[in-house]
């Protein structure tokens, strides 16, 4: 009914963290090898952006979101605790399994750049 709406609601938190670390990153000028974490966060927004606008998509298809106020046809019906009860579970549960696929992303990314580091640590001690 409107589970999208609770990984929309983290994006929408996400892409605004993004922005002001993304602003302190250009304050600080540091000039680092790895991946910044704001482009790491945009990953996560991508993630959840992606995935909000294609199950909005699908309650669109399916006659549950409508373009005239309330826009839910839960709401519009009596149906509005069936419809927190879903977005408690369902997507809830969307936005926590996306966090984490996020998070194995992450932790992949170390692994690359860390070893990407150790090899050229490695060639520069062999010249």
């Amino acid at each position: 009914m409107a589970c999208f709406l609770v990984p929309a609601a983290e994006a929408v938190v996400t892409t605004l963290i993004t922005k002001a670390v993304k602003a302190k990153e250009q304050e600080e000028k540091v000039k680092i090898s790895s991946i910044k974490f704001s482009t790491k966060l945009g990953w996560l927004n991508k993630l959840l952006w992606g995935g909000s606008a294609l199950l909005a998509f699908e309650h669109i298809w399916h006659g549950e979101v409508v373009p005239f106020f309330p826009f839910l046809t839960a709401v519009q019906n009596g149906e509005t605790a069936d419809m927190l009860a879903e977005m408690s579970t369902a997507g809830v549960a969307m936005a926590v399994l996306v966090t984490a696929v996020w998070g194995g992303m992450l932790a992949v990314s170390y692994i690359i750049e860390k070893r990407a580091l150790n090899e050229v640590k490695l060639s520069k001690e062999t010249i």
